[in-house]
């Protein structure tokens, strides 16, 4: 795989599928189906988008919605993913591009619906002159936008109450998570990376306000204090080893072979408290870099990497 750059990083989360790999265990986030959706009403409307019945072709080119259709019990009407869904493992992945997407390779899908986190090539023009139905599912930047494509996923699917129950797990979760968080005195500080050419992201970001979350302070938000990276500056080596994050958190131990002792061998980083005391945590690629069901592990592999230090 090629090294990325802040310009395929950003893309890349737009599609939700900035990083490849990723493992098919079940996770927490793995819901039974509730009951009762073989009853949803038709038609449906979703902002502009009216089905006037369940789609049973369901096409995704986004990871996270991906993610997010087999959660809600969607799955089985799911008959194509692009090439960078790689989970749930049972997902049909095939060779459509969510980056490149091509109206003509999506149509020969016959699908009767198809889900995008962005209109690369005014993608959604052309699906919709072939009276293909779509729906554009952008990168979240809350979590309250994850619940709401959950939940009009839920809608359009026939599936609204498995989407309520995924929603309301995620948020119990959650709430249990940082519901016993330990007062400091200070927030613990934290560098999360994207990838060794040292891009990262700010608590504006989405991946930012999930570290929030657990209460830690980014180092990189002074990188981008007025926005113009869209969140995602790249910082240098002097900046980071200055900053003296407690913590260094890797999302690039797929795509770019990082870990613990990669970092250790960087150059003037071995004063860094995060070095110092073993404090570098890596990361499911995948998890860190999709706004599906997935972020409550996230959130727990933050949360269990703080919670070793003492208040």
């Amino acid at each position: 795989m090629s090294r990325r750059t802040p310009r395929l990083f950003a893309a890349a989360l737009a599609v939700g599928a900035l990083l490849l790999g990723g493992c098919a265990e079940k996770t927490s986030n793995d819901t039974p189906a509730a009951s009762g959706s073989a009853a949803a009403a038709f038609p449906v409307t979703v902002g502009r988008l009216t089905l006037d019945k369940r789609p049973e072709k369901i096409v995704s080119l986004s990871p996270s919605a991906t993610e997010m259709l087999f959660a809600i019990g969607a799955g089985r009407q799911v008959t194509a993913v692009d090439d960078n869904s790689n989970y749930p493992a049972e997902a049909p992945k095939s060779d459509l591009s969510g980056f490149q997407p091509n109206a003509e390779a999506i149509a020969g899908k016959g699908p009767d619906l198809v889900v995008l986190s962005n209109d690369t090539n005014k993608i959604v023009d052309q699906l919709t002159t072939l009276k293909i139905p779509v729906l554009v599912t952008p990168a979240a930047a809350t979590l309250d936008d994850t619940y709401q494509q959950l939940t009009d996923l839920g809608k359009l699917t026939g599936h609204p109450a498995e989407a309520d129950a995924v929603t309301k797990k995620m948020k119990d979760d959650i709430a249990a998570l940082t519901k016993d968080l330990p007062q400091r005195a200070k927030k613990l500080t934290y560098y999360h990376e994207l990838g060794p050419e040292l891009y990262s992201a700010t608590s504006k970001t989405f991946i930012g306000s999930i570290y929030a979350l657990a209460g830690l302070e980014n180092i990189a938000d002074p990188a981008d204090a007025d926005g113009k990276n869209g969140g995602y500056p790249q910082l240098s080596q002097e900046v980071i080893v200055k900053a003296n994050p407690d913590f260094v958190f890797l999302a690039d131990t797929k795509c770019c072979k990082q870990n613990a002792e990669t970092v250790k061998a960087r150059s003037g980083w071995a004063g860094v408290t995060a070095v110092k005391n073993n404090q570098i945590v890596g990361l499911d690629d995948d998890i860190a870099s999709r706004w599906g069901p997935r972020v409550v592990d996230l959130l727990k592999a933050i949360v269990d990497a703080t919670a070793k230090v003492p208040a």
